[in-house]
């Protein structure tokens, strides 16, 4: 048995199709990305946080 077949198998996301939005729906779209990319790079911050705290605990 192979070790991959017991990752799970995620589809792959196709791209949204912005060529019906109209301005105003891709601005909305713009500002949630943009929130989104906040969320992310705060979680990447506190993430190598606790990494900084742990590598120097354990220095010695």
């Amino acid at each position: 048995m192979d070790l991959d077949d017991l990752d799970p198998r995620v589809p792959k996301k196709t791209k949204k199709n912005l060529e019906p939005m109209a301005v105003a729906e891709l601005e909305e779209y713009i500002e949630a990305l943009k929130t989104e990319i906040a969320r992310a790079e705060a979680q990447i911050a506190a993430k190598k946080s606790q990494q900084k705290g742990a590598a120097e605990l354990f220095k010695f």
